[in-house]
């Protein structure tokens, strides 16, 4: 099968919906399927993906970006000389230029396209009024013109389905599982970053959505006890930081909080190994982020919102929040810190979880039958 993964930007530091279509890919191609990735030169690094044979990169020049909204126009031109190689057109995110463009020719070499918005579907989160324009002009028409749309959780599946998307399968991002079946000795990240103290730990973007602000207020409003902890925060820098810096002036624990800035992969399960408790408090996830998944399997034990935390509540993986609620926050802190018997309950019934539904292998089976059954109907 020849498969074309269209994405708007290609970097880690992006996060999630890089490292789906980048392990996707290389799942795919070690099946035996060709696979090209469609992106442009926005910061793009090439040796991202050079541990992956048979991928064909294609990172197109783009002329600006304007909040995400990539102008790459000379993709046109590889466009008309080459898709038409391909079986099945399989783009990420939903809002893009490039989706714009691409689902024109897949119209027109009557190529079946599968959509993965990556819980970016809803309006009410953010830049309400972009969505609803972007969605009147192209938005709606490339949701209901998918041969299916790939949902990471439930909740996402309701609000795409309110854009009348025809088909909708709900398929949980997949995992390294590899990366941590062996785990890293404990104290490691603590002396490769010089962190003295035990710590709690957010790991993600830098952005206002996650609930960080909400994670320091916390952590700033933990008993006396627990003036020995630090705080540790890993993400790309952002300008978001300043508002952080802020609210950790005010509460005086510039001391105790610790922005590393983004980190190599390698060094993630170091970090969540040592963490005393994982905490991802963001206000729309729709689903569970992969970091969440990556601290259990590291053996730490999780807090997480209930906008968020749809499968670990489910399969009571960790202990679930609020959005905003510090003293939830707080508690639940508290809860995992000093209730061992509880804390390892949750993560080997979270851990069991991923094991038996989560691998890349599993996952990529289940987009493989999709694509199949699209391929198919297409034809008919």
């Amino acid at each position: 099968m020849k498969i074309l993964q269209v994405i708007p930007y290609f970097a880690f530091t992006r996060g999630g919906d890089v490292n789906v279509c980048y392990n996707l890919s290389k799942e795919l191609t070690g099946l035996g399927h060709k696979v090209s990735i469609l992106t442009t030169t926005f910061d793009y690094n090439p040796e991202d993906t050079d541990t992956i044979s048979n991928l064909n990169m294609i990172p197109i020049e783009y002329k600006f970006n304007l909040a995400l909204f990539i102008y790459s126009p000379k993709m046109k031109d590889w466009l008309d000389k080459h898709v038409a190689e391909y079986d099945i057109i399989h783009l990420h995110e939903l809002r893009s230029y490039q989706n714009n463009i691409v689902i024109k020719y897949a119209e027109k070499y009557n190529i079946p396209y599968v959509l993965q918005p990556h819980a970016s579907t809803p309006k009410h989160i953010d830049k309400r009024l972009i969505k609803e324009a972007y969605d009147l002009a192209y938005g709606n028409r490339i949701m209901k013109n998918a041969a299916c749309t790939i949902a990471v959780s439930k909740e996402e599946a309701y609000y795409d389905k309110q854009m009348n998307a025809k088909w909708v399968e709900v398929v949980y991002n997949g995992m390294n599982l590899e990366e941590f079946k062996e785990m890293p000795e404990k104290g490691s990240f603590q002396e490769k970053y010089n962190i003295n103290s035990p710590y709690f730990l957010y790991l993600g973007r830098i952005d206002k959505l996650k609930g960080i602000n909400h994670v320091i207020e916390s952590f700033a409003q933990l008993p006396d006890k627990y003036d020995g902890y630090k705080l540790v925060i890993i993400g790309k820098i952002t300008d978001y930081k300043k508002e952080l810096d802020d609210i950790i002036r005010n509460y005086d624990i510039s001391d105790r909080v610790i922005f590393t800035g983004f980190i190599d992969q390698k060094d993630k399960p170091m970090a969540y190994h040592d963490a005393s408790v994982f905490i991802s408090p963001v206000k729309y996830m729709g689903g569970v982020s992969i970091t969440v998944f990556e601290s259990i399997l590291s053996d730490t034990p999780v807090v997480v919102t209930k906008e968020s935390g749809e499968l670990i509540e489910e399969i009571d993986g960790g202990i679930i929040v609020e959005y905003g609620n510090i003293k939830e926050i707080c508690d639940a802190i508290i809860t995992l810190t000093e209730d061992e018997k509880l804390a390892n309950k949750k993560v080997e019934t979270a851990k069991s979880y991923i094991d038996d539904n989560l691998s890349w292998s599993r996952v990529c089976d289940k987009i493989l039958e999709i694509y199949k059954k699209a391929i198919t109907e297409a034809k008919e």
